[in-house]
């Protein structure tokens, strides 16, 4: 009946044109699974590797001499599965993964749980995403393979394992050090980096550079997840975890502008924007657990939620937003201004970080810009909230002179 239910959710999903991404979560499993048992809800069904020895599922772990098995970095109710050492258990998890994307249930893909520490050694890791892509691409070339990776990405990205990466390099880490300045788990503080275009500009042009173009169109943007702090609580510019702080101090003076700065940014940027759920709703939470609060149904941010919508109809609205070029134009303290751009369509996105009003001028004959000639806003933030009413500001020798105020952002096209 789940099964049912599972396929029928596909179904209505993509008849609303949306698509469903499993997670795949291959190197542990809990210490429920009926693999292992340990809490014996299977018992009298069937042998789990935990009280019985002889157990077919006994060489899916990893076992120690004194008979305790091995978990995930040391987490009991996380057993590591033993991919490397086992083909039996090789070949399951080959075939749950077509299984899943084939009909009846037709799931879109595959987001891949630490996907670099699958097995003991590198070389079996590459191996074993081989014949995982071999598995899912047979099905279909559609498929999208995406793998949560720390770190240098490319060998991974061949274009015979994954197909793209959860983008903490080349998105999170710069975008939260230079509006927050603080790192991506609330528990570091760094003034050279807030407000740096330097470093952003620096890190991004780096960091991409290691990335297929094919792997950074579709990699996982995100200002939060379930790892991480809310980037809503970063704003507070707080070091803290729930343990130590509280939840309630992950609330405290939280500033809106910032997110909705990160949220245009998020949305005009290279990749795809995935959005944690919650945060387009306004909840705060430190690192893990106290970023997986609930959903505030019925005391959502309002808001927060149309400015979302606002800049995703943006970015829905304008395929330059999707598959353009992109260019730096402008890097100041705490400014930064950018331009997507094609044979069709001309976007200035212009951003300013800091408490006092700026005025740049931006060279936006860089990407195509007609020298004499008109930007008008598509949407703007500051902290009295936004608009998407059409202020119009001219183009003189190419270059546009932006007033930008406090804590803003706006993303404006060529008319």
């Amino acid at each position: 009946a789940s099964d049912a239910l599972f396929a029928e959710l596909i179904q209505q999903a993509r008849a609303r044109g949306m698509r469903v991404i499993l997670d795949g979560v291959f190197n542990h499993c809990g210490a429920f699974h009926k693999w292992l048992d340990r809490e014996g809800l299977y018992r009298g069904k069937l042998r789990g590797a935990y009280r019985y020895a002889d157990s077919p599922y006994h060489d899916y772990f990893y076992w120690n001499a004194d008979g305790t098995y091995e978990g995930w970095w040391g987490y009991e109710n996380h057993p590591k599965l033993n991919v490397e050492g086992c083909a039996a258990l090789r070949e399951e998890l080959l075939a749950i993964a077509r299984r899943w994307v084939s009909p009846p249930f037709d799931a879109d893909g595959w987001r891949l749980d630490v996907a670099a520490d699958l097995g003991k050694t590198e070389e079996f890791n590459h191996a074993f995403w081989r014949m995982f892509r071999t598995a899912v691409k047979s099905v279909s070339p559609d498929k999208l393979i995406l793998a949560e990776h720390y770190g240098d990405a490319a060998p991974w990205l061949t274009g015979n394992q994954w197909d793209s990466i959860m983008n903490y390099d080349a998105f999170m880490e710069p975008v939260t050090w230079f509006l927050t300045g603080v790192s991506k788990h609330s528990t570091e503080k760094r003034e050279d980096m807030y407000n740096n275009a330097d470093v952003f500009w620096g890190t991004m042009s780096y960091q991409m550079g290691k990335l297929p173009s094919q792997a950074i169109s579709v990699a996982m943007n995100q200002l939060s997840n379930h790892d991480h702090s809310r980037f809503l609580t970063r704003t507070n510019r707080q070091i803290g975890r729930v343990e130590t702080e509280g939840s309630a101090a992950a609330d405290a003076n939280v500033e809106k502008a910032v997110l909705r700065e990160a949220v245009l940014l998020q949305m005009t940027w290279n990749g795809a924007p995935t959005v944690y759920y919650g945060d387009e709703a306004g909840v705060t939470g430190w690192t893990d657990p106290d970023n997986r609060r609930t959903y505030p149904w019925g005391r959502e941010d309002m808001e927060l939620i149309a400015f979302h919508k606002a800049a995703i109809s943006l970015r829905k609205e304008h395929p330059v937003l999707r598959h353009g070029s992109l260019k730096q134009l402008y890097g100041a303290y705490g400014v930064l201004a950018y331009g997507r751009f094609d044979e069709k369509e001309k976007i200035l996105v212009a951003l300013n970080n800091t408490e006092e009003i700026r005025t740049v001028s931006i060279p936006v004959w860089q990407m195509g810009v007609q020298a004499e000639g008109t930007l008008q806003n598509c949407l703007m933030t500051n902290r009295d909230g936004f608009t998407v009413f059409g202020f119009s500001y001219p183009v003189r020798n190419g270059n546009v002179l932006l007033p930008l105020p406090p804590k803003s952002a706006m993303a404006l096209r060529e008319i």
